[in-house]
């Protein structure tokens, strides 16, 4: 018997947001805290088919989310027939929202837990496997932030940060704040300690989280707080790119915009989720801003950053939208000029209130339309990006991206305005002198696709420089991990009482000890 033999792997299976890529995060540092070791670390000729737990991080939100999970459950029924011993755990959103059902559907389950603690999953699967029985339990509240538990990375030099969970708002499409509940806030001193250990381990990018980010500091009473966390950020030295989302249109202030641009490490890219570009749609939807003030603010963005890239979410086929409504859309779209968009066809979600709404649209009727509104916004999207041809940008290079890399023998990364670049290396590059994932390269574009820019200027005489950073330092460490890449389970940060103002009335302050 090998020493493979006797490890307990794991496999955490994530579907759904952001939140959910940083909560798995978490789920595998704990589970390797507790002994079990990942199992894409485990060489290819002693791997196991399936792990010895099998978690799966669920999301309520995207369509089908339901048929799914009992899909995937289905297919590793056989697996725990075979092997009995075998668990697997059910968490996230789906859980939080099925929590009475999982088990009754998928009796093999052994664990259903939820989105407020996460925490709990080692203990869980201790319990179930000594009393032989599925464990459930599921919070109705957060008692600890995900911050303080141990987290396994999926990157040597990016970092999720989460600012706050929860939310406050009450969209009748969307059933998050059901399921994480009601916007809690971490205290601005906690957050910077988080950055500021990342970037101790070689962290160069760092995107903050929240369902609401620029709501944050309500519960503390602090309406600026989060322009004031952007600028303390962006006063930590070796931190080079700072992004955040989601934030909302109707909380969306002058000061995030002045602090945007005038802290040179936020990053001029905006995520700012439209919907729905009818004010009856969007009054229809509790969405607390109109078409007008939306685009507004674009106006105001781009007037301090001319540059930004700003991308979005619409929803099609609300219930009761009619051709005019959708014309709408088509026409803030069209004025928006967005780089990109997720574009996103209604479905009912039990347990909003537009599930129950009256004049639900055929579906025939929204597949035209999302259509047409794809159609409108790739075209919109190539001469966005057919615009950038001719100019240098910086690129913070990525891992191998798969099979066209390959076919083309170029390298990936995303530039400081969020887009893909796929790049061409001078020919003959010496091995010793190649972009590692984390450095940064200054290259030419060349053509702009529909969805990424081409940067071939090297083979061309053009642009090409590499800048050494301390997150491809990080990624070359990574390497002899048992997950070559990504780093080694950190602990995580301790967090004690409810969240006080940690800014001063004015000017900010750029330390951990801020709070």
């Amino acid at each position: 018997m090998t020493t493979t033999n006797l490890l307990k792997t794991y496999d955490v299976r994530t579907h759904g947001c952001q939140m959910n890529v940083h909560d798995s995060e978490r789920l595998a540092g704990l589970l390797e805290t507790a002994g079990y070791v990942d199992l894409a670390s485990i060489p290819m000729p002693d791997r196991p088919e399936v792990a010895d737990v099998v978690v799966f991080n669920t999301c309520a939100v995207r369509e089908n989310a339901d048929n799914k999970l009992y899909g995937n459950l289905g297919q590793l029924r056989p697996a725990k027939t075979r092997n009995p011993e075998m668990q697997i755990a059910v968490g996230g959103c789906m859980a939080q929202k099925d929590r009475d059902t999982i088990v009754a559907r998928a009796p093999w389950v052994d664990v259903v837990f939820g989105t407020h603690n996460i925490g709990s999953l080692p203990a869980l699967l201790d319990r179930a496997r000594h009393n032989k029985r599925a464990e459930v339990e599921i919070l109705e509240s957060l008692e600890t932030f995900p911050s303080t538990l141990p987290t396994r990375r999926d990157s040597a030099y990016s970092g999720w940060v989460s600012i706050s969970v929860g939310c406050n708002n009450t969209c009748t499409f969307c059933i998050v704040p059901s399921l994480r509940g009601k916007e809690q806030d971490r205290r601005p001193g906690d957050i910077l300690a988080e950055v500021e250990a990342l970037v101790a381990q070689g962290v160069v990018e760092v995107t903050l989280l929240g369902q609401n980010v620029n709501s944050y500091g309500v519960e503390f009473g602090d309406r600026q707080a989060f322009s004031k966390l952007l600028r303390a950020c962006g006063e930590i030295d070796g931190l080079e790119r700072i992004r955040f989302t989601s934030p909302h249109p109707a909380a969306f202030t002058d000061d995030v915009i002045d602090a945007m641009a005038e802290t040179p490490t936020v990053m001029p890219s905006l995520h700012m989720p439209l919907q729905s570009g009818s004010d009856r749609v969007l009054k229809d939807m509790r969405r607390s801003y109109r078409s007008t003030k939306f685009l507004r603010i674009l106006d105001d963005v781009r007037a301090r950053i001319p540059d930004a890239a700003i991308t979005t979410d619409i929803i099609v086929g609300f219930p009761g939208e009619t051709e005019q409504d959708f014309q709408a859309t088509l026409d803030v779209v069209a004025a928006s000029r967005f780089s990109s968009a997720f574009t996103f066809q209604y479905s009912i979600r039990p347990g909003t209130p537009a599930a129950t709404m009256g004049d639900q649209i055929p579906k025939a009727v929204v597949q035209e339309r999302f259509e047409r509104l794809v159609a409108l916004q790739d075209e919109i999207s190539w001469a966005e990006n057919r615009r950038i041809e001719g100019r240098e940008v910086e690129v913070l290079v990525a891992p191998f991206e798969g099979r066209k890399d390959l076919e083309t023998a170029r390298m990936s990364g995303r530039a400081r305005d969020n887009r893909l670049v796929h790049f061409a290396l001078p020919e003959g590059l010496p091995e010793s002198e190649r972009p590692r994932p984390g450095d940064a390269v200054t290259v030419g574009v060349t053509y702009g696709a529909p969805h990424h820019l081409v940067a071939d200027s090297a083979l061309r005489g053009g642009a090409f420089s590499v800048r050494r950073t301390a997150g491809g330092d990080a990624w070359a460490a990574s390497q002899d991990n048992p997950v070559p890449g990504r780093p080694a389970v950190s602990l995580g940060l301790p967090s004690i009482g409810r969240p006080q103002a940690a800014f001063p009335p004015a000017g900010g302050c750029g330390t951990a000890s801020c709070g």
